[in-house]
């Protein structure tokens, strides 16, 4: 197919989405093993609503379930292992509920650990309204793609004197060139028209210079895609005037993290969100990036779009499009329907009444 063979033309992007020029993944014949982190909190719950609609889709899956959390569940105890990590590498395609991050205090984010180990270089997440579902804005239809391993998220803090701290913001082209190239492929492969890279290079000439640098290089050889370079708290104001002026936004970690939370809250929230992280050797974690909800854990209220949506991303990576459109379509006809929507919705149902509903609709 026409998108193989420009994979085959650029050895970084090549190695990110190999699944997709093999024919490893594109026959339901034999089940594919993909490992599951259900996570803390609502993740167990919401990833019981993963399984029983995927098996009413009989998607051809096998789950490798592993429990990496730290609350609420006694199942969730421990934290990520070798045996976790190389579940991943070993199956290079996986599902993730939330996990708990402590807030200055305690481990390592497990999500950073994640991303940093298995090289999950760029975390894509996709912002269209859900027809049927009323927010502010309509028809709104972008993608953030943020750099996923280095940025102010390297780690590299520490105290210099009593009362003083450092933060070390590390930037490098080897990072920068990856990700402005996957934005690029993914705009070229999806049909979009123009690529805006964010950035505050007027204040951190030398971190976000390079940044731009390397944007501009790869956009040099993508001359049917639009080039844009936006200041990020311009981009913000932007945003919530008119989200329908951007389309591709690419970005370095700490900027990611924030303007993808807020382009969620242009359809409604973390809570119908998807998210995919995609790393070198065609490795696929897919993630509900919500929080674990630990007040509402074990009540059966959590809402699973978001990692439902997730999965949908994660099977049309795996080149198993006819049943993620099924089941991309009947979560779409039971967030318009309105009769089962869960509490964040403005409804009353519970996680198993939106569950049955969605398997209703397949």
């Amino acid at each position: 197919m026409a998108l193989a063979r420009f994979l085959r033309g650029n050895s970084t992007i090549s190695r990110a989405f190999a699944p997709l020029t093999q024919s490893l993944f594109s026959t339901s014949a034999t089940p594919i093993t993909a490992t599951f982190f259900p996570g803390d909190g609502i993740g167990p719950e919401i990833a019981d609503s993963v399984k029983q609609i995927f098996n009413a889709a009989e998607v051809p899956i096998e789950w490798e379930d592993h429990y990496v959390g730290t609350e609420v569940d006694p199942r969730t105890q421990s934290f990520l292992t070798s045996e976790s990590l190389d579940s991943v590498r070993r199956n290079k395609v996986g599902l993730k509920g939330p996990m708990a991050t402590p807030i200055g205090k305690g481990h390592r984010s497990l999500n950073l650990t994640l991303r940093k180990e298995l090289g999950l270089f760029a975390n894509v997440r996709p912002c269209i309204s859900l027809p049927g579902y009323k927010t502010r804005y309509d028809n709104v239809n972008l993608v953030t793609i943020r750099e996923n391993t280095e940025g102010e998220y390297s780690g590299l803090e520490h105290q210099v004197v009593r009362g003083v701290v450092e933060s070390l913001k590390i930037i490098t082209r080897q990072a920068s060139m990856r990700v402005a190239e996957y934005a690029f492929h993914y705009a070229k492969a999806n049909g979009r028209q123009r690529v805006s890279a964010i950035h505050k290079a007027n204040i951190m000439r030398k971190t976000d210079g390079l940044f731009l640098k390397c944007c501009r290089e790869v956009a040099e050889k993508y001359p049917e895609i639009e080039y844009e370079e936006v200041i990020i708290d311009n981009c913000c104001m932007m945003l919530v005037k008119n989200p329908a002026l951007f389309d591709v936004l690419v970005m370095p970690n700490l900027y990611g993290d924030i303007i993808s939370d807020l382009c969620a809250g242009l359809i409604g929230g973390l809570g119908l969100t998807p998210s995919c992280n995609i790393g070198e050797d065609g490795i696929c974690l897919a993630e509900a990036v919500h929080g674990s909800a630990p007040d509402i854990a074990g009540k059966n209220l959590a809402n699973p779009t978001a990692v439902l949506l997730s999965g949908v991303m994660m099977l049309r990576h795996l080149n198993l499009n006819s049943q993620a459109d099924q089941i991309h379509s009947a979560i779409l006809k039971t967030i318009s329907d309105g009769k089962y929507r869960t509490g964040d919705l403005g409804g009353t149902s519970t996680t198993s009444d939106f569950t049955k509903a969605v398997c209703d609709n397949l």
